[in-house]
């Protein structure tokens, strides 16, 4: 193989993979992903797109190798292909965040609107702080931090009488463009609670104390 074709056949096939990564609602699967198995309907749930489009773009995601599906009786359901997957998207997050001023003024204009105070240091649970993470169940099944405490979003209202009040409830969810601490923040602090939102999700401080 001559130097030229073998630069060209590398270069094309991995600019084929970065195809899946081109577009708002794939990048937003491959985040949602990241927490745990869903169906195409759950996918589509979600990020609030039709199933059918929802379809179309896990087959792009398939095709750059970013994503797998698996049949569970009647359903299917769609995982990250691995850690490297979504070691490739927090990259590519990660330096949208520090170098894109748009990102960066979105973000902080978001954050500004919920009045929600954020921590990025992670903190040993125990003593004055206590872990809430509030997604999904499921997701929280998948993975989680440590000793966290699961009450989804949802439930909080509910289920305020099962948290201290003595100690700093450090809310996580997805990371940072996940909204459900920030709304799980305003509710705490709404009812007394001291209580700020993790920027990164689980999985990221897993991928940075490794």
């Amino acid at each position: 193989m001559e130097k030229r074709v073998f630069k060209d056949s590398i270069y094309s096939t991995i600019s084929g993979v970065t195809k899946a990564f081109s577009d708002a609602h794939r990048l937003e699967i491959i985040d949602l992903l990241a927490n745990g198995d869903k169906t195409v309907e759950q996918i589509a749930t979600q990020t609030a797109i039709s199933v059918a489009n929802a379809s179309r773009h896990l087959q792009v995601l398939k095709a750059g190798r970013l994503v797998r599906a698996r049949r569970d009786g009647n359903f299917i359901f769609y995982t990250l292909s691995g850690p490297k997957a979504y070691a490739a998207w927090k990259a590519l997050r990660d330096f949208a965040l520090e170098q894109e001023p748009a990102v960066q003024a979105t973000l902080q204009q978001y954050r500004q609107g919920t009045g929600v105070p954020s921590g990025r240091s992670l903190r040993k649970p125990g003593g004055g702080v206590l872990y809430l993470d509030v997604r999904p169940a499921d997701e929280y099944a998948a993975g989680h931090l440590p000793e966290a405490l699961s009450i989804p979003v949802d439930e909080l209202a509910g289920r305020l009488g099962e948290l201290p009040r003595d100690k700093t409830i450090i809310a996580y969810c997805r990371g940072p463009f996940c909204t459900y601490a920030d709304e799980a923040v305003q509710l705490l602090h709404a009812n007394g609670f001291k209580a700020v939102r993790l920027e990164e999700s689980y999985l990221d401080i897993i991928l940075d104390h490794n």
